[in-house]
């Protein structure tokens, strides 16, 4: 059974750091590029930084640039994103996903065939 988890989310203080983590199980992640998305209240889900199956190339969302980090380690099967320089506008569920094509990192939703359940970031003093 294909599964992805996402652990890492909580209660942070703005400029305070999260690392979130996205574990699969039931295949490989180096088949696959991954990314990672989040959802705020009242607002569409966006792409937030998204890397390809080989860790080569890597996209960010403007909005995350600087501050965060992606990065894999395909032999634990686990993708990572490092979170720093939190903001209140960041707070949103995150969730990653998977898609079954190769293609370059591109933070394109509808290509992005399997997700987590999502883990929730709260950005607040």
């Amino acid at each position: 059974q294909l599964r992805l988890v996402e652990s890492g989310g909580g209660l942070v203080q703005p400029g305070g750091s999260l690392k979130l983590s996205c574990a699969a199980s039931g295949f490989a992640l180096d088949h696959t590029d991954i990314g990672w998305f989040r959802q705020a209240p009242g607002k569409e889900r966006e792409g937030v930084s998204c890397i390809s199956n080989d860790g080569v190339t890597i996209n960010y969302a403007d909005s995350v640039k600087g501050r965060f980090t992606i990065s894999r380690d395909n032999a634990e099967n686990v993708v990572y994103l490092q979170m720093n320089s939190l903001k209140p506008d960041d707070t949103a569920v995150y969730y990653c996903a998977a898609t079954p094509f190769l293609i370059r990192a591109m933070c394109l939703q509808p290509l992005y065939k399997f997700w987590g359940q999502g883990t929730q970031v709260t950005v607040s003093s």
